[in-house]
Parts: structure tokens; C-alpha cells; sequence
């Protein structure tokens, strides 16, 4: 099985795909100094295997690597995700 993460700068998202088939995908938007995820998906036939999480995390990892950008988790999934992720907080919007 091959995975590969992705971020998609012209498409505004991040994206993990297995075999050559998008798995899971991390929606967002910039706006100013912070950037909202506000949409994640796993394709049905994938879900319950972790694969939303590995593309937040690698979104996540990505934005605090190369950006200043402060993240506001708009979608519940990426909400739950930092929750589940507390040493992560100090990127989130105040």
C-alpha cells in the first residue's frame, strides 16, 4: 500500500492518497494571520482507520512548519483533533 500526503495550495486543502485514490482530505481558508480548516473527509469505505487524523496531523506539521499562520479549527473533526492533542494548542487562534 502506497500513501502520500499532499498539500494542494491551488485547491486550498491537504490531502492523503492511498494506491492512487484520494483517502482523506483537510479543507481550508486563509484569512489574515490564521488559517480555518472547515472541512475533512474520508472516503466511506475508509473511515474508522485514522486517515482524517495522519492528513490533519500532516496539515498541522506543515502550517507550523513553514507558516506563522495561528489555526482555527472551524470543522469538529480538526476541534476534536486538538483536543485529543493538547501539547499542539499553542498554534490555535486565541
Amino acid at each position: 500500500m502506497s500513501k502520500q500526503l499532499t498539500h494542494e495550495t491551488d485547491a486550498s486543502r491537504y490531502t492523503l492518497v492511498i494506491d492512487g485514490q484520494l483517502a482523506a482530505v483537510a479543507d481550508y481558508r486563509i484569512n489574515g494571520d490564521a488559517i480555518s480548516f472547515h472541512h475533512t473527509f474520508t472516503q466511506p469505505n475508509l473511515r474508522g482507520r485514522g486517515l482524517a487524523g495522519e492528513v490533519v496531523e500532516f496539515a498541522v506539521d506543515d502550517v507550523e512548519k513553514t507558516t506563522d499562520l495561528t489555526v482555527v479549527p472551524m470543522c469538529w473533526y480538526v476541534g476534536d483533533w486538538f483536543s485529543a492533542h493538547p501539547e499542539r494548542s499553542a498554534l490555535l487562534a486565541r
